[in-house]
């Protein structure tokens, strides 16, 4: 089942096209990454997901209900952490969420129950009745999430939510929607390859106001199957008498004593690179099968 269905999706801000004709679907109990670069019109989909834009051309349904400019009746179904979530810094989380439950018209008792279980589920238990003023930004973002989760929703939609944290910072928000998961469908937008390819079942690249590929990330493989090998050596007295045995094939010199060989039969060309090796006595200090990122796909189709 789609949660999300978003077709021929068009907007312009005056003379400037930033989404030409967008259209993709997301399945129910998925993490789909969202990719595109900074200013590719990720958050202007987003904003229209949320009926906060007017577009121009196309429709979007949530949960089978056409999204209307203005009109937010389907936003129940949505939780929205945007890339810099704001907050009554004066207030607790425990404060904040209850005002957030008490907007949303959630009963008292289920903002209180609500509220613990999911400020444990954000690692924040030990800061609940700290003063958000105090807080770093990556337990903002925590926060965020667990107010974007209060009521429930069936799709929850991250705007960039890990681009400005640190490296334990994007750790924790990524294990976090990992966890949550089985309990709503979530659109991670962002243009941090890394994390798409950790958390991510499928993926939709926005380019130039258009999707130029939609897929899982098995798809993102399939598209581009192995064809390089990596050897480094221990130092570099072997490697012109290796380049010149292998001349029929690609080999590109790269820093600290490293070759990369490109191949259309690289498992072929990989064993016959350990014979070279055995036979001539050379101790190389690794020999690894490039797989296929979602770097290298993403790098074709924006270029």
């Amino acid at each position: 089942m789609a949660i999300l269905e978003i077709n021929h999706l068009k907007k312009s801000f005056g003379q400037q096209t930033v989404l030409k004709d967008v259209h993709f679907s997301v399945k129910e109990h998925t993490i789909f990454g969202f990719i595109g670069q900074n200013g590719a019109g990720k958050t202007t989909t987003m904003k229209a997901i949320l009926g906060l834009l007017k577009i121009d051309g196309g429709n979007i349904t949530v949960c089978n209900e056409q999204i209307n400019y203005g009109n937010n009746q389907t936003n129940q179904y949505i939780g929205y952490l945007p890339d810099v979530p704001e907050f009554y810094s004066f207030m607790t989380p425990l404060e904040y969420l209850e005002l957030c439950g008490q907007v949303t018209h959630m009963a008292k008792h289920d903002i209180l129950t609500k509220s613990q279980e999911l400020i444990e589920l954000v690692g924040l238990s030990a800061h609940a009745k700290k003063r958000i003023s105090g807080f770093s930004r990556g337990m903002k973002q925590r926060l965020g999430i667990a107010q974007a989760l209060l009521n429930n929703p069936k799709l929850l939609i991250c705007d960039e939510p890990t681009s400005a944290l640190d490296p334990i910072g994007r750790k924790d928000i990524l294990d976090i929607l990992q966890k949550v998961k089985d309990k709503t469908t979530i659109i991670f937008s962002t243009h941090i390859l890394s994390d798409v390819e950790r958390v991510c079942d499928e993926i939709a690249i926005l380019n130039e106001g258009q999707i130029v590929f939609q897929g899982s990330l098995e798809d993102v493989k399939a598209k581009h199957p192995v064809n390089a090998l990596s050897i480094q050596f221990y130092d570099h007295l072997h490697i012109n008498d290796f380049m010149n045995t292998f001349s029929d094939l690609q080999i590109i010199p790269e820093e600290h004593h490293r070759l990369t060989i490109h191949s259309k039969d690289i498992y072929t060309t990989e064993m016959r690179v350990f014979h070279y090796l055995y036979q001539n006595h050379i101790k190389a200090e690794k020999v690894i099968v490039e797989e296929p990122t979602l770097e290298n796909l993403f790098m074709e189709v924006v270029k």
